[in-house]
């Protein structure tokens, strides 16, 4: 365009067979926010901003002065290398080394995955274990997501928490919405935690991960992000599609609400030949029952 701006237009043509999706996401597929050209939009603006701000010599008023350039571009890559991988372990594709696990105790609502890390030097080695859930809750996306990246009300819902508050010790912004940013925290017990939050209209991502203190020294200084090891979990939301009118045309009833998916993964044994056991098996079920029980009732939603 003439002022230096781009004027994109998307369409998205998409058919899909309903009986295969789960009854959860129906209304949402339904609506066109799942897959439409809306959310590849969203998205596409949503990338443009962070590139602008990472090619623009200004900083943005809530960062942290005291990362250099090249400290914050190697955040920023360490940290879309985490979501990229908390993705990759909530999705069974043929693209992921992931097997899927049918355990008689394990929730049916939970999807337990496992595989082998050998030989990446972006992540411990050893036998890996993920879990995850979708949930409909009665409230709307944006107060969800405000809940969960808040690091002021974290210890209502996170173990690593430690029972009290965490301290934001680095911000990047990554758009115009102070939702879109990396951030480090600090538990009380010192551990640090590398969070990557986005969000736009179609929906959002809250993604976390334990690092190094000494690894991410060498980062914030500008170092080489390849060789920290992370293990990522998180949440993403996207609103219900009840806003919008049902297949037939009319006005849906229901109360709106959000979708959350909630996702960990956790190192179950640091040796890649050992077998599974169901302890393992046990103890992130559990984990991801009581994560979602404490949102519920920190958002007063019933069970």
């Amino acid at each position: 365009m003439p002022n230096g701006y781009s004027k994109v237009t998307w369409i998205e043509h998409a058919e899909y067979d309903e009986s295969v999706i789960h009854h959860l996401y129906r209304t949402l597929i339904n609506s066109g926010m799942g897959f439409g050209a809306q959310r590849w939009i969203a998205t596409l603006q949503r990338q443009c901003e962070c590139l602008a701000i990472l090619m623009s010599s200004a900083v943005p008023a809530r960062n942290h002065n005291a990362i250099t350039a090249s400290g914050r571009r190697s955040m920023l890559k360490l940290a879309q290398r985490m979501t990229n991988s908390f993705c990759a372990g909530v999705c069974v594709s043929t693209a992921n080394k992931w097997n899927k696990l049918c355990i008689g105790n394990a929730d049916e609502d939970i999807q337990i995955m496992t595989r082998k890390s050998v030989d990446d030097p972006g992540e411990p080695p050893g036998i890996v274990l993920s879990a995850a859930t979708s949930v409909w809750l009665p409230v709307s996306p944006q107060r969800l997501f405000d809940f969960l990246h808040d690091e002021h009300l974290r210890s209502e819902w996170d173990i690593l928490s430690n029972g009290g508050p965490m301290q934001e010790m680095a911000h990047i912004a990554k758009g115009q919405d102070h939702g879109n940013c990396v951030s480090l925290l600090r538990a009380s017990n010192s551990m640090l935690i590398l969070q990557e939050t986005c969000i736009d209209e179609t929906g959002s991502l809250a993604v976390y991960a334990p690092v190094d203190i000494p690894a991410m020294h060498v980062v914030m200084n500008g170092g080489d992000s390849t060789y920290v090891a992370l293990l990522p979990s998180g949440f993403a939301i996207v609103p219900d599609g009840s806003r919008g009118p049902t297949s037939n045309g009319y006005p849906n009833p229901r109360v709106s609400g959000s979708l959350l998916t909630v996702a960990f993964q956790i190192l179950v044994n640091s040796l890649p030949t050992a077998k599974l056991t169901v302890e393992s098996v046990d103890t992130v079920n559990h984990l991801i029952s009581c994560t979602v029980l404490k949102i519920k009732n920190a958002l007063n939603c019933e069970s």
